[in-house]
């Protein structure tokens, strides 16, 4: 009998397949990491076939370390990067363009356009959403644009779009099968988030034909079946599906009203589970699908700070800080305090809840003192800030305080990070024994998709928690943080 579910991890710097039981023990894991395009300043891309060989590589490897047959495995589940977009050719698959990605900005001009011309009420009306180039309206429209015949080409019905998880259905299907599920749908500005369909009048206020649109699915059903990837038996069900952050809510078991978690990726996004309404922020947060199972949606609120795990790397790639992203931990803990300094990480614009776009990074208060460790200490600071200003907004539009903030990611790893986290936000913070739960929330998906899992009960009682953090700072030296990191946020 076929027991393992294949969870595929489509993220921003890499591809990694996990290989899970029927009791979710990891049996195969592997990640590989593919190239980041930056043709200008702001412009992020990746090459849509290099996330193609990477997910392909990524499943037969893990496959292979797994020591399983194709035929055992049950099912496969799909997370991925969100708002990301990919147009390809109808017949070939072929991609037009490279894939924009969500942290690129070069649409900025478009979305300013759109807001002058008042258009952002009805936009944030009709999909919880604000005008930023973050999500992938004007992306698609970028490409309608820029790319010769594109336009003419998408209006005769021969392109296709999609965010990263339909390209991969796509190609995992061979081709039969076009559709992206509720909550990557939800990132578009596209999509109804009331009715959870594609919108007429977003369509033609983002000028995208709806020849090019996937259709809209639940996150745990059947989508398609595998055809001619090795490492999974043709006619393998492809049966969950969700943006990498709402993956990671439901890997958290957030299942009830204003449960939370944040996750530490190569940005940091705190989403908090609202139940069966969608609730309109007051401070400049996401409404967003969390997911639709079983016909019922449930929406979650969201703030998005785009830089965390990425402000790392460019300490480690941008400036020679260290050669492992790891030894941040023990440069920042070389110091007990960042002596004043200050980095607001703004280095793809600022998002929730301040939606800057052209907002560049800023690094404050240094002297002759000044070293790397307190610079490596001020950008975890500056990763852990960031929340605080997120948690007081989402707080206030729920009208309730958080108790326990549960988190996942990379970058969760870092206790001196996660103690940060719980100074700043005086909060308790609880970290899983697996903070991979973006991929372990596909798993779970595709499990229940596929009958594996009875329902959200048995799910919860898998969940364990490995470390807590407890707030260990005075109010005083609390409030002297955040008084440095508003004072640094005037000056992006």
């Amino acid at each position: 009998m076929a027991r393992y579910i294949c969870a595929i991890d489509q993220g921003t710097t890499g591809t990694t397949v996990i290989i899970l039981d029927d009791r979710l023990k990891v049996v195969g894991q592997v990640n590989e990491e593919f190239e980041q395009i930056f043709p200008k300043p702001s412009w992020v891309e990746h090459d849509p076939e290099a996330i193609w060989n990477s997910t392909r590589s990524t499943i037969r490897r893990a496959v292979a370390q797994a020591g399983i047959k194709p035929e055992e495995i049950a099912a496969v589940g799909i997370t991925n990067q969100r708002e990301t977009t990919v147009v390809w050719d109808a017949r070939t698959g072929e991609a037009i363009h490279n894939a924009i990605v969500w942290q690129d900005r070069r649409t900025r001009g478009r979305i300013q356009q759109l807001a002058d011309d008042g258009h952002e009420p009805m936009v944030r009306e009709r999909t919880g959403l604000i005008l930023d180039p973050y999500f992938s309206g004007t992306k698609i429209e970028w490409i309608l644009d820029h790319v010769p015949g594109a336009r003419r080409r998408a209006e005769q019905g021969e392109l296709r779009f999609g965010t990263i998880d339909s390209f991969l259905l796509w190609r995992l299907t061979g081709g039969k099968v076009h559709a992206s599920d509720v909550s990557n749908a939800s990132r578009t500005l596209l999509m109804n988030l009331h009715t959870g369909e594609w919108d007429p009048e977003l369509l033609e206020l983002f000028r995208v034909p709806e020849s090019m649109l996937p259709t809209i699915v639940g996150n745990a059903e059947v989508l398609g079946e595998v055809q001619g990837i090795e490492g999974l038996a043709d006619g393998t069900p492809i049966c969950g599906m969700a943006g990498d952050q709402q993956a990671a809510l439901f890997g958290q078991v957030c299942y009830s009203p204003g449960e939370a978690k944040c996750t530490y990726g190569t940005g940091a996004f705190l989403l908090m589970n609202t139940g069966d309404t969608p609730v309109m922020s007051r401070h400049r947060l996401l409404s967003t699908a969390a997911w639709k199972i079983d016909q019922k949606m449930t929406y979650a609120l969201e703030g998005s700070a785009f830089i965390a795990g990425a402000l790392v790397q460019w300490l480690r790639d941008g400036l020679g800080f260290f050669k492992t992203a790891a030894e941040i931990e023990e440069l920042a803990g070389q110091v007990e305090s960042s002596e004043g300094v200050v980095l607001i990480p703004s280095l793809a614009g600022l998002g929730a809840p301040y939606w800057n776009p052209g907002a560049r990074g800023v690094l404050w208060g240094l002297t002759r003192g000044t070293t790397r460790a307190h610079i490596a200490r001020a950008a975890l600071e500056a990763i852990a800030l960031q929340n605080v200003d997120l948690l007081k907004a989402m707080e206030q539009d729920l009208g309730e305080e958080l108790k326990v903030l549960r988190v996942d990611g990379g970058a969760s790893a870092n206790d001196l990070l996660m103690q940060m986290q719980a100074d700043f936000l005086n909060r308790e913070i609880v970290r899983p024994q697996m903070t991979d739960t973006t991929a372990l929330g596909a798993a779970l998906l595709a499990g229940l998709g596929v009958g594996l899992f009875s329902g959200f009960d048995e799910i919860r009682e898998t969940w364990r928690e490995a470390k807590r953090f407890s707030p260990a700072m005075s109010q005083q030296r609390r409030n002297q943080h955040l008084e440095l990191w508003e004072e640094g946020l005037k000056r992006v």
